[in-house]
């Protein structure tokens, strides 16, 4: 497995890997991402944010950082994170432990610089998700209802929002 930042020749796989992923969240009456835009795909490649993880030159999984995330993390979002979202895998290869192989790519990316703690989220109370994230070292923080969530994807609406961190 490699893991690079993704290419603009990557968007059509990344676009499919989220329908996937929003495929998925349907089938188990989950809370579902929207239709991802490839405007706000290009737009992360191009600020360097859009990450894939390549195996046999096939695209397995990817994921998009971010370093401020006021809207879901107030004043938590001061401190200096990494946020990861949007992880999607391709179907055939689930259940192989990406997380983990995330986590150990943003401890290598960002431990001993400013950033002290990696963090993601999830809307809605998924009891599987939640035990992968805690069992890849992520401490679950309470779950926030958020108050604004002008400019956010729509499905930050739906419920509740569980947050989780590892503190570098």
């Amino acid at each position: 497995m490699e893991i690079n930042q993704s290419l603009h020749d990557d968007i059509d796989s990344i676009l499919e890997l989220y329908d996937e992923a929003t495929a998925l969240q349907s089938s188990k009456g989950m809370t579902q991402w929207p239709k991802i835009d490839r405007s706000l795909i290009e737009s992360e490649i191009e600020e360097k944010r859009q990450w894939k993880m390549v195996h046999q030159g096939k695209i397995v999984c990817v994921w998009v950082v971010a370093f401020e995330d006021p809207q879901i993390w107030g004043e938590k979002s001061l401190q200096p994170s990494v946020f990861i979202h949007r992880i999607a895998n391709h179907p055939l290869y689930r259940g192989q432990g990406f997380v983990g192989k995330i986590v150990d790519w943003a401890k290598d990316q960002y431990s001993g610089g400013v950033i002290r703690f990696i963090r993601l989220d999830t809307v809605g109370y998924n009891e599987g998700l939640i035990r992968v994230y805690t069992s890849h070292g992520f401490t679950l923080l309470e779950p926030v209802k958020l108050e604004d969530t002008t400019g956010l994807p729509s499905h930050y609406n739906d419920g509740e929002v569980y947050l989780f961190e590892i503190e570098l």
